[in-house]
C-alpha cells in the first residue's frame, strides 16, 4: 500500500474484558493487525477496553493477553487500559460540548424506553429523538443544564449528529461507504457514571495512540460514520478504515458461543497448536497469492494485502481446523512432537517414553488431546475386557490355549525388537490357524485394554519383553 510508505504503521487489537476468555473472532482480527503491522515494520497496540464496568468478567485480561502471547501475537506496546484514562475522556467530552458538537442529556431511562417503543411500532429504527438537542438550542440551555448538573440530577453527553447531509470513507476492504446523517444515532458519548462509551473512547484513544490503521470487525461498520464525525469535529486526521468479514457457523449464523465453542482457550485446552490456528484464520477471509492452504505466519506477514480479503462472512468450520491441525502435527519431527505432548499433559509422561512414541502418534492424532488416551496404557496396568479380549468367533478354551502359546513363544524370543516381534507372531498366526486380525487384536487388547493403539509390534518393544509377558500372564488367569 503507497500510503504505508509515507506513514508510521500503527495497528491495534482493543478487546473487552468480558468474557470468559479471547474471542476466536477477535484472535482473527488481532492476527490481521499484527500481520499488517509486522508487513509494514510497525507497532501492534493491545488496548483494554474495560469501560463497561457493569461486565467486567474478573481474571478476563490476564486469560486475554496470556492467549495473545500464546497465539505468538505479542504486542509491541500496551496493554493501556481505558478505565485508566477516564478523566482524559471526560475532558474531550466537554470540549466537544464547548463547540457545539454534543449536548448534555437528561432523559430518563423510562422515558427513553417509551421513546423507543413508539418507534418500533412506526416502524422506524429506535432512534434517540433528539428531545435534549433541542432544550440545547434554546436561550436558557446553558442556565438550565448547569442547575440540573448542580442538583444532582444524572445526564449523559450526546454526539450532536447533523440532521442533513451524509458522511462518506473510503474502506480498504469494501471501497466507498455512505451513510445519511439522518438515519445516525446522536449516540451518548459519556455515560452518567462518568465513563465513556466505546465510540468516545476508541476515538481518542486512537488519535492519541497514532493508530495509522483501524482494522476491525465488519459489525462495527455502521459506527464508523459516527467516529468520522467525533473525528472532523475535533479537527484531526482520519485514519484508514478496513473492517473485516465476520466469522460465521457452518450453517452461516454469527459464530456464538450458543452453536460452537469461541474461546481460544477451548483450542488450546484440546490440544490445537499456535501455528494452527493462525493459519486457518488466515484462510478464513484472505486468499494466499499462490492458492496456499498451509503456510506459516512469516509467509502471511509477506504476502498479505487487502485486495484478497473477501467481504463475504467466511465459515469458521471446527472440522477443517482439526484437518490442519493434523497436518501441523505430521511436519513436526520426534523431538518437537514430543515437546509439545511433555508440556500439553504437564509431564504426566517421561519425555523419554513421549520421545520413543511420537512417530507412532503421527499418523493417529489430530488433537494432542487425543494422544493420552493412545498411549496411558504405558504407565499404567490395563483393565481387560474379556468381551474384548476374546473373539467373537472364539470360545474361552481356544483363547487359553492360544494366548497360552503366545506368551510362551514371546518369552524365548531373545532379540526384543519390532521386526522379530512381529516376525514370531507370524509365525503363531500360522501355527495357531488364527486369522491375523484375531491374534493380535487379542494381544493387543492384553495388553493395553484398548482395540485401538499405536501399531502394536512397536509397542511391545517400547513396553519391553517383562512388561508385555506379564501383561499376557495377567489376561490369561482372568479367562475362565
Amino acid at each position: 500500500m503507497l500510503e504505508c510508505k509515507r506513514i508510521m504503521v500503527r495497528t491495534r487489537i482493543a478487546p473487552s474484558p468480558t468474557g470468559q476468555d479471547f474471542h476466536i473472532g477477535n484472535a482473527y482480527t488481532a492476527l490481521i493487525n499484527y500481520i499488517f503491522a509486522k508487513q509494514n515494520k510497525g507497532r501492534f497496540i493491545v488496548r483494554i477496553e474495560d469501560t463497561d464496568r457493569t461486565r467486567l468478567v474478573e481474571g478476563s485480561e490476564t486469560r486475554i493477553l496470556n492467549t495473545m502471547n500464546w497465539l505468538g501475537l505479542t504486542p509491541d506496546e500496551g496493554p493501556y487500559r481505558q478505565s485508566e484514562r477516564k478523566e482524559l475522556y471526560k475532558k474531550y467530552a466537554l470540549e466537544l460540548i464547548n463547540n457545539g458538537h454534543a449536548y448534555y442529556c437528561f432523559c430518563t431511562p423510562q422515558r427513553l424506553t417509551e421513546v423507543r417503543n413508539q418507534m418500533q411500532k412506526q416502524g422506524k429504527p429506535p432512534m434517540y429523538d433528539g428531545f435534549c438537542k433541542k432544550i440545547k438550542n434554546s436561550p436558557r440551555a446553558s442556565l438550565d443544564e448547569s442547575r440540573r448538573g448542580e442538583a444532582g440530577q444524572k445526564y449523559v453527553i450526546r454526539l450532536n449528529v447533523p440532521d442533513e447531509g451524509e458522511t462518506n470513507f473510503n474502506d480498504l476492504i469494501r471501497g466507498k461507504v455512505s451513510f445519511q446523517n439522518k438515519l445516525i444515532d446522536d449516540q451518548i458519548l459519556l455515560k452518567s457514571d462518568g465513563f465513556p462509551t466505546y465510540h468516545l473512547a476508541v476515538v481518542v484513544d486512537d488519535y492519541l495512540m497514532k493508530i495509522s490503521h483501524v482494522i476491525r470487525a465488519e459489525e462495527w461498520l455502521s459506527s464508523t460514520p459516527k467516529h468520522i464525525l467525533l473525528y472532523n469535529a475535533f479537527k484531526w486526521p482520519l485514519p484508514f478504515f478496513a473492517h473485516l468479514p465476520i466469522l460465521r457457523n457452518p450453517d452461516k449464523s454469527k459464530l456464538s458461543k450458543r452453536k460452537n465453542p469461541v474461546w481460544v482457550s477451548y483450542y488450546r485446552e484440546q490440544g490445537y497448536l499456535p501455528e494452527a490456528i493462525n493459519n486457518y484464520l488466515m484462510t478464513l477471509g484472505w486468499t494466499h497469492p499462490k492458492q496456499l492452504t498451509i503456510f506459516p505466519l512469516s509467509e502471511a506477514i509477506l504476502e498479505f494485502s487487502f485486495d484478497r480479503v473477501n467481504k463475504s462472512g467466511p465459515i469458521f468450520d471446527v472440522v477443517k481446523l482439526t484437518w490442519m491441525n493434523g497436518e501441523y502435527i505430521r511436519m513436526m519431527n520426534n523431538e518437537e512432537l514430543a515437546d509439545k505432548l511433555y508440556s500439553y499433559m504437564n509431564k504426566k509422561f517421561d519425555r523419554k517414553l513421549l520421545l520413543l512414541v511420537s512417530s507412532l502418534l503421527k499418523q493417529r492424532i489430530k488433537k494432542l488431546s487425543e494422544a493420552e488416551g493412545l498411549i496411558d496404557f504405558f504407565i499404567k496396568k490395563p483393565d481387560v475386557d474379556l468381551k474384548v479380549l476374546i473373539p467373537k468367533k472364539r470360545d474361552s478354551q481356544q483363547a487359553k490355549k492360544v494366548l497360552n502359546e503366545v506368551i510362551q513363544d514371546y518369552m524365548g524370543l531373545n532379540n526384543w525388537s519390532t521386526a522379530s516381534i512381529h516376525d514370531l507372531g507370524n509365525k503363531i498366526v500360522e501355527k495357531s490357524r488364527w486369522k491375523p486380525v484375531e491374534l493380535f487384536q487379542m494381544i493387543r487388547v492384553a495388553i493395553s485394554g484398548k482395540t485401538v493403539t499405536p501399531p502394536l509390534f512397536e509397542s511391545m518393544e517400547i513396553l519391553g519383553k517383562e512388561e508385555t509377558i506379564n501383561r499376557l500372564e495377567t489376561a490369561l488367569r482372568n479367562i475362565s
